[in-house]
């Protein structure tokens, strides 16, 4: 019997180790269910401390809290349980609400991978170092937020529409030290033009159901691992979930007209009209193509990152200047955004303006301005254009705005001042980019 006991334990406490491991839950949030007394824990109170403790290292309380007091009795009354529920209710007494108008807002493009073929000298080279960040110096740049106490959240942790449907700032809870922040990346639709470029090719789920990137090597195979944003991202908050306010990641910020994720889903696929000379050649040179393969796995990929903290914003179909485009291009740029784009990401609220325009100036937004009529009416609420400054938003009772920071090879090239609240350039800056940066 005291043979089987001791097996008994061996196996509980197996179970328990690797639930903490799952969780990403930090050793020192960990450490009451792994020490030596925990194979006397019943498995359904180790899995609820575990998970609370993954819940209030991601600042979310509330939820810990109520996850252990739902535990039924005698579960419930565990002296563990008491203790960590008394240690989460003194943690979040100590938070305090953190100012609205001093959360930053930062973007990026496609991160390169291979800066021997972006910077290879062709065409695309200047853009791509102008515009674009590579991957070393995307994860110093994680590792420099992070050491500076900066908390990835949600534009909609920041402001929402109440009962009436008035917009109105949240108070955002965190512990001293540290900050919010909103992450988005723009075009993750991994573009014709960018094939054989040093970019990854699409994102995908591993054979654990995992986002990944696949990239696709000179001999035509491919390597399946973290070679853009979203998974560097994930895996960055696997080992440091105090990264994530209640488990947000980023905004992704989406076109459609060559499809979304790497996936070719715009009906010009379907359709063969009105097809561009780069969408012409892959058709041609994919004769197995196959159009509701592609939206169903785009779809399931979506769904996997929405489960996991990424949320989605228009970024217009066409990738269009609102600054430039008249009300009724915009209304009709939209209409293709939902029935191509919509129905794989789902509806979104939110829009962030390619080339940094805007669809009007730094004054509020008026019913009188057709560009935001057409754009509220179609249900959004959260606007966000490209501006320098580290602070910029735009409350009012109809919708929330905010400014976004570049951090590109411009901006680190030849304004690194305007990022010190950030990074210290000098230990984030790839030496593959050629200099001068263009600024072409």
């Amino acid at each position: 019997m005291k043979k089987l006991q001791k097996i008994r334990r061996r196996i509980l406490l197996a179970l328990i180790f690797s639930t903490c491991i799952l969780h990403s839950v930090p050793d020192s949030a960990a450490a009451p269910v792994l020490m030596s007394e925990a194979a006397e824990v019943p498995a359904e109170v180790s899995y609820a401390l575990s998970a609370a403790a993954l819940e209030a290292s991601q600042y979310d309380y509330d939820a810990a809290i109520s996850r252990l007091e739902k535990l039924p009795d005698p579960l419930r009354d565990d002296e563990r349980v008491e203790k960590a529920i008394a240690r989460y209710e003194e943690q979040k007494e100590k938070c305090t609400a953190f100012p609205l108008e001093e959360v930053t807002h930062i973007f990026f493009h496609t991160l390169i991978y291979d800066t021997d073929k972006a910077f290879d000298g062709d065409f695309d080279s200047a853009g791509y170092n102008q515009v674009m960040t590579t991957i070393r110096e995307f994860k110093r740049i994680l590792n420099a937020l992070y050491a500076r106490g900066y908390v990835l959240v949600s534009p909609h942790d920041l402001a929402g529409e109440n009962k009436k449907g008035k917009m109105r700032q949240k108070k955002l809870m965190l512990p001293e030290g540290k900050k919010p922040i909103v992450l988005s990346q723009d075009d993750v639709s991994y573009y014709h033009y960018m094939d054989g470029d040093g970019f990854a090719s699409r994102l995908l789920l591993d054979e654990n159901g995992v986002v990944k990137n696949e990239y696709i090597l000179e001999d035509g195979s491919a390597m399946i691992g973290d070679f853009d944003l979203v998974p560097i991202v994930d895996s960055f908050i696997q080992t440091h979930p105090d990264f994530s306010y209640h488990g947000h990641k980023g905004v992704l910020a989406m076109t459609g007209y060559n499809g979304v994720l790497g996936y070719r889903t715009d009906e010009a696929y379907r359709t063969w009209e009105g097809l561009t000379e780069d969408q012409l050649q892959f058709l041609n040179s994919h004769p197995e193509f196959d159009f509701e393969k592609e939206v169903r796995e785009a779809t399931e990929v979506a769904d996997a990152l929405k489960k996991t903290g990424w949320e989605f914003a228009s970024h217009t179909w066409g990738h269009r200047n609102a600054a430039e485009a008249s009300a009724t291009e915009l209304a009709d740029d939209d209409a293709k955004w939902k029935r191509n784009v919509a129905p794989i990401l789902g509806d979104t609220d939110m829009i962030f303006f390619a080339f940094g325009a805007d669809i009007g100036d730094w004054t509020p937004y008026s019913r009188e301005n057709p560009k935001y009529q057409y754009y509220y009416d179609a249900g959004y609420r959260y606007f966000c254009n490209v501006d320098s400054n580290v602070f910029w938003i735009q409350l009012t009772d109809e919708y929330f705005r905010q400014g976004r920071r570049n951090v590109d090879g411009y901006r680190m090239y030849y304004n690194p001042e305007m990022l010190s609240d950030l990074m210290d350039v000098n230990g984030v800056w790839d030496n593959a980019r050629p200099t001068p940066v263009s600024t072409g």
